[in-house]
């Protein structure tokens, strides 16, 4: 991935996940949360993102609760 903007992308970055090996690297990011029918952590608010419930029907409740 020589074309990635790791240390831009870790600026905006708020995944609290301290073992995650896709930091920084958001297309990677992306592929395995929906794989696993999630959103990645910059999708949610800091205080959702902590609870580690990255799941559709979560950010569906947040939308609703005006909070993203």
């Amino acid at each position: 991935m020589t074309d990635c903007k790791k240390q831009t992308n870790l600026k905006k970055c708020n995944c609290t996940y301290k073992g995650c090996e896709r930091k920084g690297f958001c297309c990677e990011c992306l592929s395995y949360h929906l794989k696993n029918k999630e959103l990645p952590a910059c999708c949610f608010p800091s205080d959702a993102e902590k609870t580690y419930d990255r799941s559709f029907e979560k950010f569906a409740e947040l939308v609703k609760e005006r909070k993203v």
